[in-house]
This record gives C-alpha cells, sequence and structure tokens, in this order.
C-alpha cells in the first residue's frame, strides 16, 4: 500500500509539472488585449422601470454574420455613480465580446432613507426582457448579434453587492424590493471594490454559486470597501471557480473615468495607479473573466487562473479553479487524471 502512494505522488507531481508547462506555453501565446478593435453604443430606455441605458457592443467587419452572438454584460453602477462614468470600462469589456447594458436606475431606498441612483436586483430580469425586445426590434444596433441565453453581471461597491446577491439567489433588504428569483440565463459575474454583508453586525454573507463562476476585483489603496472585507467576501463564495483579483494602487473609483466622479461618496485615499491604467487593468480581467466563464475560452481561463498576475505586475491573484478531491480520491486519479485538476490557491 506504501508503494501505491509512493507511485501516486510522483504521479502527481509528474502531472502538475507537466500541467504548469502547458501553461506557460500557452501563455507565451496569448494576447490578453481585446478581441475586438471597436465598439458601438447607443441610449434606450428600459419599459419595464423607464430606467435611461446605455448598451455597449463589439463592432465587427460583418455585423449581420451569423457567428456574431454576444453574451449580455449587465453593468449595476455604485451607488450614485452616473452610467456615464463607466463609459472606458464597459466599452473595454464589450470588445471582448459581449453586449454591455449600463442603466441608471433611480429609486428610494427605505434602509437608509434616501434617494439617488441605486441598483437593485429586480434589474436583472428587467435587462433580460428589454433585450429580448431588442433582439427582435428591426431598427436596433444589436438586432442580429445579441444572445440573451446568457447574461454575466459586473457591479461596483453597492451594484456588486447588489450581483452577488442576485447570483445567491438572495432577496437582502436594500438591494431588493419584493421578490427575487435566480434566472437561469445567468452564469457569471464579477465585481470591483464590493463585498457582501449584514450592516449591523458586519457578518459575512455565504453566497451559495452553484455552477456560476464569482470573482471580486479589489484594489489595494481601497478607503471606502476595505480589502478585508473583499476577502471575507471572497472566503463566503462558496462554490467554485471563483478569485479575488487584486489590483495594487487602485483606490474604490478604479472602475470609472475619473477618480471620485461627481456624485458618490470620495475615496479619502489617493489612488497610486494612474487611472487609465487602473480603468483598463479592471476591464481586461473583467473580460477575460468573462470569456474564461461564459465563453468557455480556454486561454483566458488559463490566464485568469494561473498565468496573468505573473504577467501583470500590477495584479495579484487568489482563486480556485475548481473542487479539489478527496485524497482517498487522489490516489486513484493517477497521472492522466490528476493532470485535469486544475486548482490554485495563491497569496
Amino acid at each position: 500500500m506504501l508503494k501505491l502512494k509512493s507511485l501516486s505522488l510522483a504521479s502527481v507531481s509528474t502531472a502538475l509539472i507537466v500541467s504548469s508547462t502547458i501553461q506557460t506555453a500557452t501563455a507565451a501565446n496569448f494576447n490578453p488585449a481585446p478581441v475586438y478593435q471597436d465598439f458601438g453604443k447607443y441610449s434606450t430606455t428600459i419599459s419595464g422601470n423607464n430606467d435611461l441605458t446605455d448598451i455597449y457592443f463589439p463592432k465587427t467587419k460583418n455585423s449581420n454574420s451569423k457567428n456574431n452572438s454576444f453574451p449580455v454584460a449587465l453593468l449595476l453602477q455604485g451607488a450614485n455613480v452616473d452610467k456615464s462614468s463607466y463609459s472606458e470600462y464597459a466599452s473595454i469589456v464589450a470588445r471582448y465580446g459581449f453586449v454591455v447594458v449600463v442603466p441608471n436606475r433611480k429609486r428610494t431606498v427605505q434602509l437608509i432613507d434616501s434617494t439617488g441612483l441605486f441598483t437593485e436586483t429586480s434589474q436583472v430580469e428587467n435587462i433580460l426582457a428589454e433585450i429580448e425586445t431588442e433582439k427582435s426590434n428591426p431598427n436596433s444596433p444589436i438586432k442580429s448579434i445579441v444572445d440573451t441565453d446568457k447574461l454575466a453581471l459586473l457591479g461596483h461597491s453597492w451594484g456588486g453587492a447588489v450581483g452577488l446577491s442576485a447570483i445567491a439567489n438572495l432577496c437582502l433588504p436594500g438591494v431588493c424590493e419584493g421578490s427575487f428569483e435566480r434566472p437561469k440565463e445567468l452564469v457569471a459575474g464579477i465585481f470591483f471594490g464590493t463585498n457582501l454583508r449584514r450592516q449591523p453586525t458586519d457578518e459575512f454573507i455565504p453566497i451559495n454559486n452553484p455552477g456560476i463562476p464569482t470573482a471580486l476585483i479589489q484594489g489595494t489603496s481601497e478607503g471606502i470597501a476595505l480589502p478585508f472585507r473583499a476577502k471575507g467576501t471572497y472566503d463566503n463564495i462558496q462554490n467554485p471557480p471563483k478569485a479575488l483579483i487584486s489590483i495594487s494602487g487602485a483606490n474604490h473609483y478604479g472602475i470609472t473615468n475619473t477618480n471620485n466622479p461627481d456624485g458618490p461618496i470620495p475615496d479619502p485615499n489617493n489612488p497610486t495607479i494612474p487611472q487609465d491604467v487602473a480603468v483598463e487593468t479592471v476591464a481586461r480581467w473583467s473580460g477575460l473573466f468573462l470569456r474564461a466563464s461564459v465563453l468557455n475560452d480556454k486561454k483566458a481561463f488559463n490566464y485568469v487562473y494561473f498565468t496573468g498576475d505573473a504577467l501583470d505586475k500590477n495584479v495579484k491573484v487568489t482563486s480556485q479553479a475548481k473542487s479539489v478531491p478527496e485524497a482517498s480520491s487522489i490516489w486513484g486519479l493517477g497521472l492522466f487524471g490528476i493532470g485535469f485538476m486544475v486548482w490554485k490557491q495563491k497569496k
């Protein structure tokens, strides 16, 4: 029995070396830049709630080609951050192959007795219905290119908490009005400068995300949604794939066109990374995470979970790509089985 275990351990080591070599070779041939060179943008009103909305989409050489079928990515704004503040970020993510929808949701939140721009979980279903209408509208710029069978969520701050709640199929006070049921189209989510916890007790809320890859992006100079709270939220994402992507020097507004835009609470911490570099970095990792999670892009997957942070001096990643088998199961997997187990825990 001891010999068998020793042999299995040798097989594991060999398999991991082979896997690492393959990933390194793949990284050398992978360009993490956006897939599409240009994007289009138009504005509309969501019929379900009258939200003014900007929609960004990739521009291709043949926009009517049946091969162009881009999933929807709903960007849930931070509290009182106008949709226009996300134009740079949204346009870059769109160029990775997504129809990015950025609404302004104005409402009164009784929990904090405040009226302003506050996202909520009902937007998920409203956007799906609206984009389905756009798909059949002969005058819509996205009529022949949008895939309404897949929806990903993007989010910032308050909007990230809404997105995490939606993924966990929760209706929490403040971010949910009435009731909510997670739609089957929801397949991934990545959120910047956010956490999910119960405010009175500071207790982190478990996020049950079955089959839904979930990631957080966090600036190390964050002064509002503090980094330790992102780590606490990451630890409470119950199912891999999951990732916590830290960007050196970015603060709470590393996702917006300008630092401390008009409207929301300003971050007391100044960023130490140029704003355009922060926005590009957040958008690149968001776009590649969505390509890995929604489009099953294997090269994007390897970049996010294995090679990207080594290539990007501003980024550090903690991630788990798959569940770890029990030790008793590992012995039986052997060389070939272990070669397919991809798991990384890096800090």
